[in-house]
């Protein structure tokens, strides 16, 4: 037991998560500072029974995190363990700071964190499990996607922005989630949408507006042009990345796909284009036309857009999005997006700004409106 303490303490050491002075956790033991990590710690006893030994018949998916599998503990609470892979690209610096940081946040739209199991060779995050998966599992299959009419959709749209909201701006730590995508939202049984992933999320300081980085993190049609072209983050880029989701939730499609002959045309461009010619809802996913009122449509259509703007002034805060999601107010007009993202196979350098990035090579594309 005191060896496996020791593992614990040494996992959250001189984590590389900040916090401010008035929210992080510390106690001193011998000459090491430990920060006190509020959750639980599953034996590893606990978590092989649960998955029977990690049956490849309870294997949910795999990530960049690792495999996923459902559990079922002894008090019959059905979980899900992601298990770190010893070839992961995330790793340990990444588990740390989801269980710094997720076990200090309680939103209806947040998934939440059971535990971690840290034992031997193995490090695991033990969660709530979500039986409808994820939002992509839905809304870019021709089929399933049938099962989610523009009700449903609308609320999955504004759960996902109250919770984003609440990582922003309500919680205890201000949160910049950096990697919002389909498949990190997590549906519960009622369909509510419930952000995961906090692998490569950020805490901001009390006035810390922007942050710079040399790795540049997130996936591929969800970053925002600052933060592929330059690694600047901020609260805006997350509301970029919310843009793009929602923009998918109502077509069905993924930002990522060729709309024309045009190869450098994304939902975007698309999504503006129809926009300018007042031809918007031709966009809606025709799976759910008939339940979709004309009237909320646009108007959705009209603040992902906001969302996407290239500039970071001119996106609106997510308690501004939650307002204009909730209320028939007035709605701005978008001004014409610039960007576009293409994905190349290869590490690519930016020569200007010195960033890294493995996945996504960054153009800018003016879009000229008809």
């Amino acid at each position: 037991e005191r060896k496996r303490q020791r593992r614990r303490e040494l996992l959250f050491l001189n984590s590389s998560t900040r916090f401010s002075e008035s929210e992080a956790s510390i106690s001193t033991k011998g000459n090491k500072e430990i920060r006190k990590v509020d959750v639980t710690f599953f034996e590893l006893s606990t978590v092989l029974a649960a998955t029977e030994n990690f049956s490849t018949s309870n294997k949910l998916g795999q990530g960049g995190f690792g495999p996923v599998y459902k559990g079922k503990l002894s008090n019959g609470q059905e979980i899900a363990v992601k298990r770190l892979s010893t070839t992961s690209g995330q790793g340990i610096e990444e588990l740390k700071n989801e269980v710094l940081l997720i076990a200090k946040l309680q939103h209806r739209n947040l998934v939440k964190l059971l535990g971690c199991c840290l034992e031997e060779d193995e490090n695991m995050l033990i969660y709530e499990f979500m039986p409808n998966k994820s939002l992509d599992y839905f809304i870019f299959d021709e089929s399933r996607k049938q099962l989610l009419d523009w009700k449903k959709r609308f609320d999955i749209i504004l759960g996902i922005a109250r919770g984003v909201l609440y990582l922003h701006q309500d919680s205890r730590l201000r949160i910049i989630h950096r990697d919002l995508k389909a498949s990190n939202i997590l549906l519960d049984e009622k369909m509510n949408p419930r952000i995961s992933d906090f692998g490569t999320a950020r805490v901001f300081g009390g006035e810390e507006i922007l942050a710079n980085t040399k790795r540049v993190v997130g996936t591929y049609g969800y970053m925002s042009p600052e933060y592929a072209l330059d690694g600047v983050f901020s609260t805006k880029s997350d509301v970029f990345s919310f843009g793009v989701l929602l923009l998918e939730i109502i077509t069905g499609k993924k930002n990522t796909r060729i709309f024309k002959d045009d190869d450098s045309s994304n939902l975007i461009k698309y999504a503006w284009e129809l926009w300018s010619d007042d031809k918007a809802l031709e966009i809606v996913d025709s799976s759910m036309a008939d339940s979709c009122p004309a009237p909320e449509a646009l108007r959705c259509i009209q603040v992902g857009l906001l969302c996407v703007q290239d500039r970071t002034t001119d996106r609106p805060s997510m308690s501004t999005v939650v307002f204009m999601l909730s209320n028939e107010t007035f709605v701005p007009s978008p001004k014409q997006p610039t960007f576009s993202v293409r994905r190349t196979e290869i590490d690519t350098d930016n020569s200007s700004s010195g960033i890294k990035s493995s996945v996504n090579e960054v153009t800018l594309t003016t879009l000229n409106a008809r």
